[in-house]
């Protein structure tokens, strides 16, 4: 992928796939490899790749900032648009975001504050019409089950389910450009049937599998489970025509109106995705306790996130930039709420600047005053998974502390949180983690500072890492109020520092001499979802997806799956030794027709064992991540 081209709508790729003979299909992958190299010249918004001496592929993107139609896309060499030119580059281009791939003018739905077409219904409605349960006049209606999906959606979801069921069974160095081109129009395909959960994860996929064929930095394999699980149990579920409306999914930027609203700055959080976009959110928080965020986030990557720290905020006049609002207030007339909780910008929208609030006064005092414990099972507990794509875009509820240092480690501390008056003994022991390593952020760089002080007390907020044992991963820090052993920040900050943006220097720490000693880190037990016997189960659904199918089935026909079940059955995880047992078989199983000929392999039956497995494994280490937040597992404080 080639960061420097626009995103491109997933329907754009699939056609300039879909028209290429066979012939050049089989030179796609090495194409595209060829061309995400090559240099690109930049004119305004159009963006030209030179792919030869009579060939020049040229993409104008729209409004959005996206290439969304095919005529946005053209080569100069005699057979465009059919040619293998502009499919690649098409192919290099990061693929476009589901609400970005729709263009909508200025006095459209998305801006006026009016719902924007969604699978999910109104207050009152459920899918197809019929009145949601709760809402009716009659006992009969409130219990009336839901309608579930309908054929057309049950049809989009049956195509993605193949789609990513080929996938999963080619694997990483199978899934080229064409088996991704199939799993985009299956999108496109669930997107206009308005299954959105499902092409959300679709998009995932897609990238994820492209970052891991590049071997790129910021790859992780377990984000590429992740994001295939989601969609294999979604579209698998709706093709089965299940009735849980969650499993449809909401228009990410279906905005209705909000009314008046109050609302004060928390926090300034860098955004830096895997498709090029890049930008700021800041997270703020209404009078009545409810999270909002406000998006500055497009095309441009790591640069536009640093240049959009300050940039001017979207909403009303636009008086105040980000840097402002995360430590002031707005009062917002006519507001537009997504249903991720982002503050939309409509024509009616006016926001007035108003003094904001302290993290000591108010609903932001609250947010430190909850037991760390409670707060951590309310998150992992209140709506199961987050998805990956919330992380930096929504308006999550973030979590908040008071701890103490007391040490560091690889490329996290740990830190014990202070109990009600200060006490610094008898909280949980945690780990924090950089929410964002990126070295043009200021995440690691502070972090090694804060590392440097053990026994430095801090206020924390940020957000619950799922898939560590005991994490957190914060996005701003200030001072323990009444305390020496705390941060001293300027005037100017209003009691916090955003540690994706503000550079802690040596004024803000107190002396060595008003730090109190730590006495020795404790002994902490061995992390359960790291170190437990479970990694056998992890390792078979991970190979699974790096090496496909055949990785799988040719170590299980030399008995090497035999001893890792053995080992899971006596630590207690029979239900995962027989779940891996199973892929194994299914991986290995070939039939034959009645010439005794090798029948080609049932990849749908694969990918429903795969994903018994890999449902297992999520559910029992999101339990034992869940423990290492309560006081059994914690060591004693004078552990040694």
């Amino acid at each position: 992928m080639n960061p420097e081209l626009p995103p491109v709508a997933p329907e754009v790729v699939a056609a300039a796939v879909e028209q290429l003979t066979s012939r050049l299909r089989k030179k796609l992958d090495a194409a595209i490899e060829t061309y995400a190299a090559l240099p690109v010249t930049v004119e305004g918004s159009v963006r030209r790749v030179r792919c030869g001496e009579d060939a020049e592929v040229t993409l104008a993107p729209g409004p959005s900032g996206a290439v969304t139609d095919a005529g946005q896309a053209e080569c100069s060499c005699l057979l465009a648009p059919r040619c293998l030119h502009r499919t690649a580059v098409l192919g290099a281009a990061p693929v476009a975001d589901a609400d970005t791939a729709v263009e909508t003018p200025e006095s459209s739905p998305h801006d006026d504050g009016v719902p924007a077409t969604s699978a999910t219904p109104a207050s009152g409605t459920a899918p197809g019409g019929a009145e949601a349960p709760g809402r009716s006049e009659s006992a009969a209606e409130a219990v009336a089950p839901p309608t579930g999906p309908t054929a057309a959606q049950v049809m989009a979801a049956a195509g993605l389910w193949g789609a990513a069921a080929a996938v999963l069974a080619a694997g990483v160095p199978g899934a080229g450009a064409v088996p991704q081109a199939e799993l985009l129009r299956a999108a496109h395909t669930a997107r206009l049937a308005g299954l959105h959960r499902p092409e959300a994860a679709a998009l995932r996929v897609v990238r994820a599998v492209r970052a891991a064929r590049a071997r790129h930095d910021g790859h992780r394999l377990a984000d590429l489970v992740t994001a295939l699980r989601e969609l294999l149990l979604t579209s698998g579920l709706l093709a089965a025509s299940d009735p849980d409306p969650a499993l449809v999914g909401t228009a990410r930027r279906g905005y209705r109106p909000g009314g008046g609203l109050r609302v004060h700055g928390v926090c300034r959080e860098p955004v830096i995705s895997a498709t090029g976009y890049g930008g700021v959110v800041t997270h703020v928080l209404s009078d009545d306790g409810r999270w909002f965020s406000v998006a500055d986030v497009k095309p441009g990557g790591p640069a536009r996130a640093r240049g959009a720290a300050t940039a001017t905020v979207a909403l009303g006049s636009g008086s105040v930039d980000h840097a402002q609002l995360s430590r002031g207030g707005l009062l917002i007339s006519g507001a537009t709420l997504s249903p991720d909780g982002r503050l939309g910008a409509g024509k009616g929208v006016r926001a007035t600047p108003v003094p904001g609030l302290s993290w000591t006064s108010g609903q932001l005092a609250r947010l430190f005053r909850r037991p760390l414990a409670e707060a951590v099972a309310a998150r992992l507990s209140g709506g199961g998974e987050t998805a990956p794509e919330r992380s930096g875009q929504g308006a999550e509820e973030l979590i908040g502390c008071d701890l103490v240092v007391v040490g560091a480690t690889e490329d996290h501390l740990f830190a014990r949180e202070l109990s009600p008056g200060g006490a610094d003994g008898q909280g949980l022991l945690f780990r924090l983690v950089p929410a964002n390593s990126h070295p043009g952020l200021a995440h690691a760089a502070n972090f090694r500072k804060l590392a440097a002080r053990p026994g430095l007390r801090l206020r924390v907020l940020g957000r619950l890492d799922p898939d560590r044992a005991a994490a957190l991963r914060p996005l701003a820090v200030g001072p323990v109020p009444e305390d020496s052993a705390t941060l001293r920040l300027p005037p100017e900050w209003r009691g916090h520092a955003d540690l994706g943006y503000d550079r802690l220097e040596g004024a803000h720490f107190p002396s060595a001499e008003e730090l109190p000693p730590v006495t020795g880190l404790p002994a902490l037990p061995a992390d359960p979802v790291t170190e437990a016997p479970l990694w056998r189960l992890r390792r078979l659904v991970e190979v699974a997806v790096s090496g496909g199918r055949r990785a799988v089935a040719e170590p299980a026909r030399d008995g090497d799956r035999a001893s890792g079940a053995a080992a899971l059955r006596r630590s207690g995880f029979r239900t995962a030794a027989d779940l891996a047992d199973a892929l194994a078989a299914e991986a290995d199983r070939r039939g034959r027709d009645v010439f005794g000929r090798t029948r080609q392999a049932d990849p749908e039956g694969y990918a429903r064992a795969w994903l018994a497995a890999a449902v297992c494994l999520a559910g029992t280490e999101r339990a034992l991540v869940e423990a290492t937040w309560q006081p059994a597992w914690q060591p004693s404080a004078g552990a040694a």
